[in-house]
């Protein structure tokens, strides 16, 4: 029996993970993405070949301690009731649905810049919907603006969201420099973003009849001295990231500072901390460095242009970008990109973080933050349909990737 090359069973799991990650589950088991990723990390040691070393030289560890230690810098703020003030200052701006939709999308993008997105929507999304309904305001266009501009928001720094931290660290991106890049095409799609969701939806303003009251998550009672003693760090840290000191080792000082806490304990600071995309980073940085050291994805690029689809040109890694994230989900599709595609290219991991933050508000499980939107909004009452969030995000992204290519061929 002729004996398999360990290139090929590095291909096949390689295959068979990213196909699970597309699906989403495994017929029989209850397994989820995080856990396929892991399984497959499991599956190139056991039968790849791949050793603990390398393994462990596979995983980016400094994305993962940037990613642990900003989810730290989160929770403090969290707890501080940081996130519930500024949900209960934009509650009151409803007078005017208007102008409370336009400050609604810059809180969420601004804070989404800087913080968990994730955390920012969970906290905003109930808040924000029961004083709507309060209001007799239909929440549903408002609650998918909340998701959206927190996409969009995200791309706007290197620390937005935990794929960009990735992308900032393997291509070596400066923070002022992509900052600066970046800012025009996130303005661009925040002002598009705002204008088709408002133009689509100020005629449907009325609360359907389906949609009761429903009770806000847990709030925690703001204490100003944390609160202050969060943004002062947050503002260090982000001053920092202008010099050339590690970016991870100046989140770590950070967290290490909000852990030794005369207010909070550690495992409440711990408890927020996303420990399963820490887990699906690792699983995945192992599956795709592996895959990369067979060498079938160079082959793959050079398939793919001979055939007339070169992925490093502009438009097609967008639009390449902005698909695989809602079909394998944001962080996969970074990760095998960044495998495959020409990073020395000026504009080439730029084009990956803003594309797959755009991308991220096609459709509903095109990111966590639509989901958590979408389930926070369940809890209420408030039905949001896939079509209801594809109506917005399908428009909104389009906008948003148009102005993205505009830059770039205006940038070169």
């Amino acid at each position: 029996m002729e004996k398999v090359e360990p290139a090929k069973i590095i291909l096949a799991i390689f295959a068979m993970t990213y196909i699970g990650i597309a699906i989403g589950r495994i017929p029989g088991l209850k397994l989820n993405r995080v856990g396929i990723a892991l399984l497959g990390a499991i599956g190139m040691m056991i039968f790849g070949g791949v050793t603990t070393a390398d393994a462990v030289s596979f995983v980016n560890w400094p994305t993962i301690c940037l990613l642990f230690g900003f989810f730290v810098i989160s929770a403090q703020l969290h707890l501080s009731g940081f996130y519930d003030k500024v949900a209960e200052a934009l509650a009151n701006q409803l007078g005017h649905p208007a102008r409370f939709l336009l400050i609604l999308m810059l809180v969420t993008g601004g804070l989404s810049a800087v913080l968990n997105h994730d955390i920012v929507c969970f906290v905003f999304a109930p808040v924000t919907g029961v004083a709507l309904l309060r209001k007799q305001i239909n929440p549903v266009p408002f609650l998918i603006a909340l998701a959206i501009s927190s996409n969009i928001g995200a791309g706007a720094t290197l620390i937005g969201n935990p794929q960009n931290m990735m992308i900032g660290q393997v291509a070596h991106l400066g923070f002022g420099h992509y900052m600066l890049w970046s800012c025009v095409p996130v303005v661009f799609a925040m002002t598009a973003a705002y204008a088709i969701i408002w133009l689509m939806s100020r005629k449907h303003l009325q609360v359907p009849l389906s949609i009761e009251n429903g009770v806000a998550q847990q709030t925690y009672p703001f204490n100003q001295l944390h609160t202050i003693k969060g943004i002062i760090i947050l503002v260090v840290v982000i001053g920092l990231f202008f010099t050339s000191l590690p970016k991870e080792v100046i989140v770590l000082a950070a967290a290490g500072i909000h852990l030794a806490s005369t207010k909070f304990r550690t495992d409440d600071l711990l408890g927020p901390v996303d420990w399963p995309i820490l887990v699906l980073f690792m699983g995945l940085f192992i599956v795709t460095g592996a895959f990369q050291s067979t060498g079938y994805g160079e082959d793959a690029i050079h398939w793919l242009a001979q055939q007339g689809f070169d992925l490093n040109a502009p438009v097609n890694l967008t639009l390449a970008t902005a698909a695989l994230s809602n079909v394998i989900g944001n962080s996969a599709a970074v990760m095998l990109l960044l495998k495959v595609v020409n990073l020395t290219a000026p504009a080439t991991p730029y084009i990956l973080a803003l594309a797959n933050s755009f991308g991220g508000s096609l459709i509903i499980i095109g990111s966590v933050s639509n989901i958590i939107v979408v389930q926070q909004a369940r809890e209420m009452g408030i039905k949001i349909s896939f079509w209801d969030f594809a109506r917005l995000g399908i428009p909104v992204t389009l906008a948003a990737l148009f102005g993205l290519l505009v830059w770039v061929v205006l940038m070169r």
